[in-house]
């Protein structure tokens, strides 16, 4: 039940390597509303909506280390009612959560035998999204791999020796060593830097007089042929799906390699990531952040119906918000935090998620399009990830900046789950 692909790819990072595994133990392994074993068939549940073996071998082990019942590891069918009832939330947070509402909500908590408590809704929520969003940094950060737990080819971790989450929390040793070990690891770019200065240099001497239709018409030209663009329409930000036509890992038939071996738990297996809006359909309803926020409503919601959590969440969203790796900012002397904020909103598009105070047609100068195309694949179909994708998107960069863009990648997906869950369960509250 050991992580050790991802906690050294997150050593890179060790103050917030600290944050993700505070938050890992106190879901799995700390007193809260699910049994135990529950809580590991949920995290299998997760992970294999993203055919992720790394994930859910780990829990399957915890499972039985827990108590559970080998039974349920034979499938859907042979687990409660009330844990397969959860498969249809399970299924829609992982690839449109746009799509969940209080009747789904609803449908979980009504009077029966089988019906979930408020509490118990939470902490599975929480788990679905934890579980989800660390799926796509497994692929991203290449920790999966068919013939093991250990990470592929040219992306196989350091070897730092084995350490659960409970030894990784007791100290920092562990987190210290990467760093001294990271330090020696420089890969500094030269084109690709003053590309990214340039660009971001280009925003802030843009006037407010900007012709935005112009910048329309050029980003559809181009976006026809390239893909995974952003534009501006009738004043309306839309996200577009063009990149599945550049991404060799675009499957015809929509199947992944040794799918089937956790196609037992799972239902509906061909339900997927769909574009939020596409330009030749009507723009779906966006989902407003002035309205419903992690800080204002979010936060407050998750940490009264299961003590603490919210605590936990909200120092992990601040971290990796304040990580201030970037070097190639800083070298050039540019602000980091114009360029992930990029990131994020660029992320939280993709899932209907619209910052009034954003202008979007950063995003197109501040992203480079095989990174867009890499976010896009890691966010949204992380099982279609490989290691050419990760090694053509900043290729001289630093591999821990890299990883830098895959705990964003984490982050704001977690986030943008849990927002369209806890409203659902606020309105059905309401």
């Amino acid at each position: 039940g050991r992580l050790e692909a991802v906690t050294q790819q997150m050593g890179y990072h060790p103050q917030y390597l600290d944050s993700f595994l505070k938050t890992q133990h106190y879901l799995m392994h700390m007193d809260g509303p699910l049994p135990f074993d529950c809580r590991h068939y949920i995290a299998i549940m997760a992970a294999a909506r993203h055919q992720c073996r790394y994930l859910v071998n780990l829990h399957v082990l915890q499972f039985l280390r827990a108590g559970g019942d080998p039974q349920w590891l034979r499938g859907l069918e042979f687990i409660p009612p009330k844990l397969r009832n959860l498969n249809e939330i399970n299924k829609i947070l992982a690839h449109r959560p746009w799509l969940i509402t209080k009747e789904h909500i609803e449908k979980l908590l009504k009077i029966s035998e089988w019906s979930w408590s408020l509490a118990e809704l939470v902490h599975a929520v929480v788990l679905l999204a934890h579980c989800h969003a660390l799926a796509s940094f497994v692929f991203g950060c290449g920790c999966e791999q068919d013939e093991g737990l250990g990470g592929r080819g040219s992306l196989k971790p350091l070897s730092l020796g084995n350490q659960c989450f409970c030894e990784a929390t007791a100290g920092n040793s562990y987190s210290q060593e990467l760093l001294r070990i990271n330090r020696k690891r420089s890969l500094d770019s030269c084109m690709e830097l003053d590309s990214l200065r340039e660009r971001m240099q280009r925003i802030h001497m843009e006037t407010e007089g900007r012709d935005e239709m112009r910048l329309l018409q050029q980003d559809r030209e181009e976006g026809e042929g390239q893909g995974a663009e952003m534009g501006v329409q009738g004043g309306t930000e839309h996200c577009s799906d063009l990149s599945a036509g550049l991404s060799p890992l675009a499957d015809t038939d929509g199947e992944v390699t040794g799918a089937t071996n956790l196609a037992c738990y799972m239902q509906d297996p061909d339900f997927g990531y769909q574009d939020f809006a596409r330009r030749d359909e009507d723009q779906t309803q966006v989902f407003r952040v002035q309205d419903y926020s992690w800080e204002d409503h979010g936060f407050s919601l998750v940490n009264r119906l299961y003590s603490d959590i919210g605590h936990l969440l909200d120092e992990k969203f601040r971290m990796v918000d304040g990580l201030q790796s970037s070097a190639m900012a800083k070298r050039q002397g540019c602000e980091p935090s114009v360029f992930k904020r990029g990131i994020w909103n660029y992320i939280h598009c993709m899932f209907g998620i619209r910052y009034d105070d954003y202008d979007y047609a950063e995003v197109n100068q501040l992203l480079e399009r095989m990174l867009k195309v890499y976010i896009k694949t890691v966010t949204c179909y992380p099982e279609k990830t490989n290691s050419e994708m990760f090694d053509r998107f900043w290729k001289q960069f630093k591999h821990s900046e890299k990883v830098h863009v895959n705990l964003l990648i984490l982050e704001a997906r977690m986030q943008a789950e849990l927002l369209y869950a806890l409203q659902a369960i606020t309105q059905y509250m309401i």
